[in-house]
């Protein structure tokens, strides 16, 4: 089952792809998400050498609009059972930003069902000129396509780009890695309900909170909720990430503002639950504004004491500047009575 969306490879698909990989007949596979099922859409023999047949099947499999996996066969092999594989990642830029997220999430447990070993190079499409033989090429110059990981390494380089550990040794990768903190994916669940807060009016609050079991992020709650009643969501004794788009008028213009808030109650929760939440909130941020390409104004950090309400947040996004203070002006110095002038005989 996938580390990233729960999304696994049907029992069609594991049965094709036990026999095409070693089949030379086969030149390329199609495979789609149905129904949260990683599925055979489609494979075309082999006619000519690879580089004949390249544009001709992968064009039959590319929609202009639909997301997709293509695997497709070179003629060579790098060991004597298994020929080499590219695998093209077809995502193109109108497609709805849920697919792209699935299928982004999702590509790991294609290549762990398929076997990483096999895979040789990967090239990522997003419009038709990037699925050519020119785009490959491109492609191969750009970037020199790193060795083959295994199962484990993979799910280590997609889950944790930067492992920290709780260890007491430290060394100078542990450092580095410290800086950016642990990433942990979303669950289906929590995807589908970013998809909907980020696409449409139909939510505006979206809460997360961490699985430490399965070390993902999961989907606690969403809904539609008013200002007034924002600081009735947040747990007293749970920590929590919190999506918030706060609607409001400013200068008589309607303006949507998206707040990222971490809620920790404090001491209430285990020393360990605060040391992950902390080292997971940067990377999930930095998922969220860069993969998912949230816009996020303001981020805040709260307790138990904090209040969240609409004050606290138009304080938050507009804080008052020292021009707008109000001046007070300087008392006079106590009188001394009306000055007399005296003339001088001289």
């Amino acid at each position: 089952m996938s580390h990233q969306t729960g999304i696994k490879a049907n029992d069609t698909l594991k049965k094709f792809f036990s026999k095409a990989t070693s089949d030379k007949s086969v030149r390329a596979i199609k495979v789609s998400i149905v129904d949260e099922e990683l599925s055979l859409s489609g494979h075309e023999k082999h006619h000519k050498s690879w580089k004949d047949d390249f544009e001709k099947v992968v064009k039959q499999f590319i929609l202009p609009e639909v997301p997709c996996y293509v695997l497709y066969r070179f003629d060579v092999k790098s060991d004597t059972k298994n020929y080499d594989w590219l695998l093209i990642s077809w995502c193109p830029d109108v497609a709805p930003i849920r697919q792209k997220m699935l299928y982004a999430s999702t590509k790991a447990t294609l290549k762990q069902e398929f076997g990483s070993a096999k895979i040789k190079e990967e090239l990522h499409g997003t419009s038709m000129v990037d699925v050519t033989l020119d785009g490959l090429e491109q492609s191969r110059l750009s970037q020199k396509a790193p060795a083959p990981l295994t199962i484990r390494e993979e799910e280590i380089a997609e889950l944790r780009k930067a492992e920290v550990g709780h260890s007491t040794s430290v060394s100078v990768d542990s450092r580095s890695q410290a800086v950016s903190g642990i990433k942990f994916p979303m669950s289906v669940a929590a995807i589908t309900a970013l998809s909907i807060f980020v696409d449409s009016s139909e939510i505006n609050y979206v809460q997360f909170y961490i699985d430490m079991t399965k070390e993902s992020i999961e989907l606690a709650t969403s809904d539609n909720v008013s200002v007034n009643l924002l600081n009735d969501q947040v747990p007293k004794n749970d920590a929590r990430y919190h999506l918030y788009m706060y609607q409001h008028k400013r200068n008589g213009t309607q303006t949507n503002s998206v707040f990222f808030i971490y809620s920790m109650p404090g001491y209430s929760c285990p020393i360990k639950v605060r040391m992950l939440y902390s080292s997971c909130k940067s990377p999930f941020i930095e998922e969220l504004e860069n993969l998912y390409k949230l816009k996020i104004h303001k981020k805040l950090e709260i307790d138990n004491d904090d209040v969240i309400n609409e004050k606290y947040l138009l304080d938050e996004l507009y804080p008052e500047k020292e021009s707008d203070k109000p001046k007070f002006s300087k008392p006079k110095a106590p009188g001394r009575g009306v000055r007399r002038i005296i003339k001088s005989n001289e």
